[in-house]
């Protein structure tokens, strides 16, 4: 009789034990994962290299011209995602550079280049991107005041030209500081192009 007592105490306390680790494993999870959603952390995949502007600027009432003298819409039924660089009038080897990247930039796209504009706010000699590396969605917009104050910090680049993203309604959603790496914005925009 005794030694049946001892095999009950054992499974009980072998049960016990098991119950435990369920609850440990079950509640302690959800506690790691509140912890992280609190902390800020998210997976890499969900992260973006650009900084998310909160809030974005609008330019849906601002109609950019363009330098050979037409208007440049914010045609949002063409779900065209765009690119934007505004440099300084003398900004030359820093131009060129920048140009050349967001040109490889936009030819990684592949099929879904045409879903991304390039706009260039410049139209003097000194900030013209080179004529090797303009992509066919490269528009050239005339400097405008309220096109400039909706993109934030873009006279603050020392060292190069900061470059944003606009949304295809017409919000400016990122901007890339100067130096930014360029396989992160294409990484960016190529989880925008599978959004929309």
């Amino acid at each position: 009789m005794n030694d049946t007592r001892v095999v009950d105490d054992r499974t009980r306390n072998r049960n016990r034990m098991f119950l435990i680790a369920i609850f440990v494993m079950f509640f302690g999870s959800m506690l790691v994962a509140g912890i992280l959603r609190f902390s800020g952390w998210q997976p890499e995949g969900r992260r973006n290299h650009g900084e998310l502007l909160d809030p974005p600027g609008d330019l849906r009432d601002v109609v950019p011209r363009l330098a050979d003298g037409g208007e440049y819409r914010w045609a949002d039924e063409a779900r065209t995602w765009r690119i934007v660089a505004a440099p300084p009038a003398g900004c030359g080897t820093a131009c060129d550079a920048l140009a050349r990247d967001l040109d490889t930039v936009w030819r990684l796209f592949g099929k879904d280049a045409d879903r991304v504009d390039l706009l260039w706010i410049c139209n003097a000699e000194g900030c013209m991107p080179p004529a090797d590396a303009r992509p066919r969605s490269l528009h050239l917009l005339d400097p405008d005041p309220r096109l400039r104050a909706a993109l934030p910090r873009a006279d603050a680049g020392v060292g190069g030209v900061p470059v944003y993203v606009i949304d295809p309604n017409g919000f400016v959603i990122l901007r890339y500081p100067p130096g930014f790496d360029p396989a992160g914005l294409r990484a960016d925009i190529a989880k925008l192009l599978k959004l929309i």
